[in-house]
């Protein structure tokens, strides 16, 4: 009797008839929409769904992190406020940032997950269809306040135009990023690409992801 369980029970795995923990497992999160025409964040909404109902869109094909809550992990550093990042990227970039920090560097703010869609095509109603990397948990964001992202740059001067953040400073600021300092050098170390040095119009300073943008 025993062994005829056994049997159907990898008879229906087999077939789909049984769900694996983590395909039956929930994805949650909250996103908007960023509107071209408009300027500004519309259609906030909040998701949940099955793990496996999600899109192509919905995950990043290069990690395998996706846009959704339980695949990020939070992380606590000395005298900064917890963020979150994607689960498979989180001991490195904990243990880099821990190690920047002991070194005394300036690090005053880290934003990490946060879900939009800030990218990709337009619909016909003026919205972009596409999740940014740091919806998916594999972008940060290093003092923003101090390191802005700039339009109109395809190389650093007073012609480039602030869009977010504060004035980027690296002569003046110690809270600005350095091209050749420790904080870019270690997190490019990892893996990640700095989004002051992406090719095009925009420079944004503050930004570190997988792809740079």
């Amino acid at each position: 009797m025993a062994t005829y369980f056994i049997k159907l029970i990898f008879f229906l795995i087999g077939t789909g008839f049984v769900i694996s923990p983590v395909s039956a497992q929930s994805c949650v999160y909250s996103t908007w929409s960023w509107n071209v025409n408009l300027k500004k964040a519309v259609m906030y909404r909040n998701v949940n769904k099955p793990y496996r109902d999600l899109g192509d869109d919905e995950l990043d094909r290069k990690t395998g992190c996706s846009v959704c809550r339980q695949d990020q992990l939070e992380i606590k550093l000395p005298n900064l406020k917890p963020f979150l990042i994607c689960h498979k990227l989180a001991p490195r970039v904990k243990a880099t940032l821990l190690d920047l920090l002991n070194q005394g560097k300036s690090i005053k703010e880290v934003i990490g997950y946060r879900v939009g869609q800030t990218r990709g095509k337009i619909d016909e109603h003026g919205n972009r269809t596409g999740f940014s990397n740091h919806s998916f948990g594999i972008a940060l964001d290093i003092n923003p306040q101090h390191n802005g992202l700039y339009t109109q740059c395809f190389s650093f001067g007073d012609h480039c135009k602030l869009m977010r953040g504060g004035k980027w400073q690296p002569g003046k600021d110690p809270f600005s990023l350095k091209v050749d300092g420790l904080i870019v050098r270690q997190l490019k170390r990892i893996g990640l690409k700095w989004g002051g040095e992406i090719k095009g119009r925009q420079k944004d300073f503050m930004h570190f992801s997988i792809s740079g943008y």
